[in-house]
């Protein structure tokens, strides 16, 4: 199929972002430029124009793409385990970290505010919905800590966000003695859920 074929069937948009995401995760960020997009969709260094006319533009809906698969990761690694608090939890980091191994370069174009658009609303959307996501999961784990209050609930969503982030960026980092794409096993993660919940169920 031709590109001018994929843009008369409102395939160029997906086609395009298909194209970036290859290339991200194949070669870096640094590798992403229109024209490679263009080249490896199989359509004119022009026909990005026609939906992104920056690679601003074009990264920002990328990272919107990107959170949205990082929500979906969430929920199915909820929906595969038990259903008390601890496994809850421990699912939840799990597909965070998960998705981050399986994803690096757009895990790492999430959290790179220099390179995308916050001020858009599909990646303002889908960043909102991944946070509330970080809050479901959480809630349940404040009460049962007994903790009402929204600072003490903002609290526990940072020290959770925190923990299974900053674990994350290690382990992206090559910092952990497993660098992405290695064979070996790293380290395993803060038990936070311990931490926070004891011998609560």
């Amino acid at each position: 199929m031709t590109g001018k074929e994929r843009y008369h069937h409102g395939d160029l948009r997906n086609a395009l972002l298909d194209a970036a995401g290859i290339i991200l995760e194949e070669n870096g960020l640094d590798a992403l430029s229109l024209r490679a997009v263009a080249a490896r969709a199989g359509v004119s260094h022009a026909a990005p124009a026609h939906h992104f006319p920056t690679l601003r533009s074009l990264l920002t809906a990328l990272a919107a793409s990107a959170f949205e698969r990082f929500w979906l990761s969430l929920r199915q690694a909820q929906a595969h385990a038990a259903a008390d608090l601890r496994s809850q939890l421990r699912a939840a980091g799990d597909g965070y970290v998960g998705f981050a191994r399986a994803n690096p370069q757009a895990f790492r174009l999430m959290f790179s505010p220099s390179r995308i658009d916050w001020a858009d609303p599909a990646l303002s959307l889908a960043g909102a919905a991944a946070y509330q996501e970080l809050s479901a999961i959480c809630s349940p784990v404040a009460e049962a800590r007994g903790e009402t209050t929204p600072q003490a609930r903002q609290a526990l969503e940072l020290l959770v966000w925190s923990t299974v982030h900053g674990y994350t960026q290690l382990l992206l980092a090559g910092q952990l003695g497993a660098p992405t794409g290695s064979l070996s096993e790293p380290p395993p993660r803060p038990d936070i859920e311990a931490i926070l919940l004891g011998s609560a169920r």
